[in-house]
């Protein structure tokens, strides 16, 4: 089913195959799981080639039975040519956003008898509606981040680091079959949590203050990403917190109940934005209000303020509106959302009360 999505695509930009070399987009249409320059793919209407050499060819005979295979011996140089040969082409695609000017030149300058195209995001294009296989894995994914953190919540104390309690996290995902975490975890204790993209160090959590955790597993290929805003024990600013905190709540809320296939990235985007500016914080939340997820954490389509993006039916994105105030910290809830035509499915379901209450 892939291969032919893919290959319609090849009809209609009137080209005879597509050179791959993403590893992600390899997988997605191989299934082979390698890192970056282990494999490449060459796939016309009627043929789907992989070229690898020996530390993968057993692994890419039993992970891409679809594909035939061709043995590298010194570098992929060397069986390009045959690769192209066999799919008879003279007008192929190359992902241009994972090809180097230095791999250009020495891969495709020498067969000087192809015209090679550059093609822009047209896997990943195919990869942002999930199919029901791909649904099923991410829940899977989404639910083992919604324990972790459960894991986590059980366990987390005052004075405990940052980093401690992203280990706890982590050691339970890793435990419980995940391959590994989606990315490094987000652990910003108190002023750390007015940076969006903070990472865990070891810096001690206070009673009071608001905690950004936001983490997530890798699971059969799939990424979850989950992000709550807790604190110990009763806010130390208390009506600022809760101001704060409701309004990211209501914002996320608003939005997961009008989002709906057929919709821009940008109409999306303003559903939670305008609630937070109506607030007086609009200055505060200065990323998107999602992005897609899937083989990778971050991956299209982007609900965002600058998106090019369409909603469709089939898209699994993030919800994760945020305020971040310098001095003080941050706030962002965040789910994973399966978009339908009437609307989301909400996958994420961890709890949503901030206040974490302890014999401490």
């Amino acid at each position: 089913m892939r291969l032919n999505r893919l290959r319609q695509m090849l009809t209609g930009r009137d080209l005879d195959a597509l050179l791959v070399s993403d590893a992600t987009n390899e997988r997605y249409l191989a299934g082979f799981t390698g890192s970056p320059g282990d494999a490449w793919l060459l796939i016309s209407q009627d043929l789907a080639l992989i070229a690898t050499d020996f530390r993968y060819w057993e692994q890419a005979e039993r992970q891409c039975p679809d594909f035939e295979l061709l043995k590298i011996t010194t570098r992929v140089d060397d069986v390009l040519p045959e690769m192209v040969q066999r799919v008879g082409g003279k007008r192929i695609g190359y992902e241009a956003d994972s090809v180097t000017v230095a791999q250009y030149d020495r891969w495709m300058k020498p067969l000087s008898d192809v015209e090679w195209v550059a093609t822009h995001e047209w896997v990943k294009r195919l990869r942002a509606v999930k199919d029901a296989e791909e649904v099923t894995l991410m829940r899977k994914a989404v639910a083992l981040a919604d324990e972790a953190l459960a894991h986590g919540l059980q366990r987390i104390r005052p004075s405990m680091t940052e980093r401690e309690l992203a280990w706890i996290m982590e050691t339970y995902m890793r435990t419980h079959k995940a391959e590994k975490i989606s990315f490094d975890f987000i652990v910003a204790a108190g002023p750390n949590g007015a940076m969006a993209h903070y990472q865990a160090a070891d810096v001690p959590l206070s009673l009071g203050q608001p905690i950004i955790i936001d983490m997530g597993a890798q699971l059969n290929g799939y990424c979850s990403d989950l992000t709550r805003t807790v604190c110990l024990g009763n806010p130390a600013e208390t009506e600022r917190f809760w101001e704060i905190y409701n309004t990211v709540l209501a914002a996320q809320q608003k939005a997961e109940a009008e989002i709906r296939a057929g919709m821009t990235g940008i109409e999306a985007d303003a559903i939670a934005r305008q609630v937070i500016s109506d607030a007086g914080y609009s200055e505060y939340f200065g990323h998107g209000l999602g992005h897609g997820v899937g083989l990778e954490v971050h991956e299209k389509p982007r609900a965002s303020y600058m998106s090019e993006d369409t909603l469709a039916a089939g898209n699994l994105i993030t919800v994760e509106p945020g305020i971040y105030i310098t001095g003080w910290g941050g706030v962002r809830i965040e789910d994973v959302v399966l978009v339908t035509e009437g609307g989301v499915e909400v996958l994420t379901q961890s709890p949503k009360e901030p206040i974490v209450q302890g014999d401490w």
